[in-house]
C-alpha cells in the first residue's frame, strides 16, 4: 500500500509571530520556517507502518514557493521515500489544497492519506475534511491511534470527553493529533541520503487545477494585551469580582 503525506511549509512554532505593518499578514520576512508540526506527526505514522511492513511507500506533497523543497528534503530525511512540490507563489487556501492534493491522488493511487488535522499559521482545519468529500473517501480525524486491518483502517480519534473509535474501508484520508506518536529526529546520514531521493515539481496547470484565491483575509492583528492580576483581601472580594467582573459565576 502506498500512503500519501501532505506537508506544509510554515513559522517555526518556536518563533513569536507578528503581523505586517500594514496588518495585511503575517511577517515571515527572516523567520525560522519548519514543517507544520502536525503534518511531521502525520510523516512519522506513515513511515512506522512502512516499517512495520504495512506499507511499501510513502510519497510526501507540499505546495508552495520553490522553498518548500527544503520541508519535502526533511521528510525524505525522516524515512519518506519520494517528493511531490507543486510550486507556485499564489497563496494557497484549503479549498485549492484539496484540489490538488486530489489531482495528486489521482495520480499516485494510494491507499491511504494521511496528514495533519491543522496548519498551525491558518489554524483552518478544512483541508483533509474537504479531500475526503473531494474524493468520496471515508475519514478519521483528529486521530489519537491507528491499526491498519487488511481491508480497513482503525481510528481512534479525540473528542470532547474522551476519544471515539471508528472503522473505515480503504482507501481513506486521516488526520493527526498531537497525541498520536512522537516524530523522530532525522540524523545526519539519512539527511545526506534524502539529497538523492526523487523529487518532481509541477505547476498548478500541469495538474489543470484553478487555485484562484476565493476568500478575501481582511486584516492581521494581534491579540489583546492580558491585563495584570490583583491581589484581593478575602472570599467576599473575590466572589465579588467574579460575579460582578469577570462574570463567569
Amino acid at each position: 500500500m502506498k500512503i500519501l503525506v501532505p506537508i506544509k511549509r510554515v513559522v517555526d512554532y518556536n518563533v513569536r509571530v507578528r503581523p505586517t505593518t500594514d496588518h495585511t499578514a503575517v511577517e515571515i520576512s527572516n523567520a525560522k520556517m519548519s514543517m507544520n508540526p502536525f503534518d511531521e506527526i502525520a510523516v512519522e505514522e506513515a513511515i512506522r507502518l512502512k516499517e512495520a511492513g504495512i506499507a511499501s511507500e510513502v510519497v510526501v506533497a507540499s505546495f508552495g514557493v520553490k522553498q518548500c523543497q527544503e520541508t519535502i528534503r526533511t521528510a525524505l530525511a525522516m524515512g519518506a521515500d519520494r517528493g511531490i512540490h507543486v510550486e507556485t507563489d499564489v497563496e494557497l487556501q484549503p479549498l485549492s489544497v484539496a484540489k490538488l492534493l486530489k489531482a495528486i491522488v489521482d495520480k499516485e493511487n494510494p491507499g491511504l492519506v494521511i496528514l495533519g488535522k491543522q496548519a498551525i499559521d491558518d489554524d483552518a482545519n478544512q483541508t483533509g475534511q474537504m479531500l475526503a468529500s473531494l474524493l468520496n473517501w471515508g475519514q478519521g480525524t483528529f486521530a489519537c491511534g491507528i491499526k491498519v486491518e487488511s481491508e480497513t483502517v482503525v481510528v481512534t480519534r479525540e473528542i470532547d470527553g474522551g476519544t471515539q473509535t471508528l472503522s473505515l474501508k480503504l482507501p481513506a484520508v486521516i488526520t493527526t493529533d498531537l497525541r498520536l506518536n512522537e516524530p523522530r529526529y532525522a540524523k545526519l546520514p539519512d539527511i545526506m541520503k534524502a539529497k538523492k531521493k526523487p523529487l518532481e515539481s509541477f505547476n498548478p496547470e500541469d495538474l489543470s487545477v484553478d487555485i484562484t484565491p476565493r476568500l478575501k483575509l481582511l486584516e492581521v492583528t494581534e491579540p489583546p494585551k492580558r491585563e495584570g492580576g490583583v491581589i484581593v483581601d478575602d472570599v467576599a472580594a473575590l466572589l465579588d469580582k467574579l460575579r460582578n467582573e469577570a462574570k463567569v459565576i
